[in-house]
């Protein structure tokens, strides 16, 4: 028991932290005088308040935390975290249900996407910038920024970081201390943030809007502040800067900060897994521009090519924005971009999915096996990036594809039972579970998830905190074993 105590005190100050991004959205709305201030700063009061009420009762429990511990905080802040994120949306909009005001929030604080709400232009924008703050937030993962602060307040953060951070990055230690790591990486995501600001606003957008699509581009959320989301702005020179932004927010941030440390590109040509992301998003958009010319959908190349390098890039880096109805599009191609929205991002980015270094392991496993089988004498190691990956490793990510595959399988019978037809069961499913937004059918880019029901809806939410925190994290507290000494 005095584990589980262990946690409260520093789950208390996080809320107390995470309350402190109230005031972004409180300033917007007093300087635009839209209305819903005080929403605002109720939802700031509630937030803080719990946290304080939780560490001052049991700071005398705070200790080191260990695996166990961290394990269930980052579960229990990303759970939590969504429940407090809820408090604006009932506030301020007519209508909304407990279950469609935690979805929302589950989607913005797992950079998903997938929303409940329409007529977004006529929200309070403060309504909207928060929606994006989440994605914000949620794309690197508030627990990074939290191990930055926890030395401060006398306690350690490398299992929290271990818990957070998916993929080689577990491992991969930028900086001697793990404060200064999470510092570099926050650095690095609020200089490319305010570039994508900067950028949206010569584009064409006013700062609102640039605001909110910069924090959701970055977080690869893929919220908008308008239901047509960008066919709203029919802007090819808006279009570029996302798809830039969104490209480079599906590389790893540790990429980045070691490029921006020495100054050189040279990180971005020595990691395999960049190579295999921008190669594989290059052919993609190629493909599926040729397909859809030669399908005589669009009129010319030019754009069938704009339209599929939006679109592909948004939906492939499960960011979710859209410039078409790609539902409506011949059905290889819509399929086509789910099926890349769960691999194509890479680890260590603000990305869903399985990640490419997965996929790049299982595609060389799947070859190592056809190998051994013609020749069972031969010694044949996996290797990426020339270095030979050891069988524990395979062996997980062999395992997490398999529950990764159970658990969508298993999720779209649940929603097929439910009532839904199998295309949208189905793509609601590989969406919500790889963060991507949208899916297709009933949710597709033309419509939303609020046509679903409460139960449906539920489903979806535990879809999507499941995939923000790979799986593995969340499951592993249903385990027996977990709880045991």
């Amino acid at each position: 028991m005095n584990w589980i105590l262990s946690c409260l005190p520093l789950l208390g100050l996080i809320a107390m932290g995470m309350s402190l991004t109230h005031l972004v959205p409180i300033a917007i709305s007093a300087a635009l005088h839209d209305g819903v201030t005080w929403a605002f700063a109720i939802s700031l009061a509630l937030n803080f308040g719990t946290g304080l009420g939780a560490w001052l009762a049991t700071r005398r429990y705070q200790r080191e935390i260990g695996i166990r511990e961290g394990i269930l905080l980052v579960v229990a802040v990303w759970t939590g975290g969504s429940l407090f994120a809820t408090v604006p949306f009932l506030l301020t909009i007519k209508g909304i249900t407990f279950t469609d005001a935690f979805f929302e929030a589950v989607s913005g604080l797992t950079a998903t996407g997938a929303t409940v709400l329409s007529g977004l232009d006529d929200l309070p924008p403060s309504i909207n910038v928060w929606r994006g703050q989440l994605q914000w937030i949620g794309g690197m993962g508030v627990i990074v920024l939290a191990v930055a602060v926890l030395p401060l307040l006398g306690v350690g953060g490398r299992q929290l970081f271990k818990a957070e951070i998916p993929g080689p990055m577990k491992n991969d230690h930028l900086t001697p201390r793990i404060t200064e790591t999470a510092k570099g990486l926050w650095f690095v995501y609020l200089m490319l943030t305010a570039a994508c600001c900067l950028s949206y606003r010569g584009a064409g957008m006013n700062w609102i809007d640039a605001l909110v699509h910069s924090f959701t581009t970055m977080g690869l959320g893929g919220f908008s502040s308008h239901d047509a989301s960008f066919r709203y702005f029919d802007s090819p020179l808006i279009e570029s800067v996302a798809i830039v932004f969104m490209l480079l927010a599906g590389i790893s941030f540790a990429t980045h900060f070691v490029a921006l440390r020495h100054l050189t590109a040279r990180a971005y040509l020595v990691d395999v897994e960049v190579r295999y992301f921008v190669m594989t998003a290059g052919l993609s958009v190629l493909g599926i521009a040729s397909y859809l010319w030669l399908s005589n959908d669009y009129p010319d190349f030019v754009t069938a090519l704009r339209l599929a390098a939006f679109n592909v890039i948004s939906v492939g880096t499960t960011t979710g924005y859209s410039t078409a109805d790609y539902s409506l599009w011949p059905v290889f191609a819509p399929l086509w971009l789910l099926f890349l929205g769960t691999f194509l991002s890479c680890s260590g980015s603000t990305g869903g999915g399985i990640k490419m270094v997965r996929a790049v392991v299982l595609f060389k496993q799947v070859y190592r096996e056809f190998n051994r089988l013609s020749h069972p004498q031969a010694v044949t190691p996996l290797k990426v990036a020339e270095q030979a990956i050891p069988n524990q490793i395979i062996f997980a990510v062999l395992a997490f594809f398999f529950t990764w595959t159970a658990t969508m399988v298993t999720m779209t019978l649940v929603l097929a039972l439910s009532g839904l037809d199998a295309m949208t069961a189905f793509s609601a499913v590989v969406a919500s579970l790889n963060n991507i937004g949208p899916g297709l059918n009933e949710v597709g880019p033309a419509s939303n998830y609020a046509g679903l029901t409460d139960f449906q809806t539920w489903v979806c939410a535990l879809a999507m905190l499941m995939g923000r925190l790979e799986l593995f994290t969340f499951l592993i507290i249903f385990t027996a074993a977990f709880w045991r000494k």
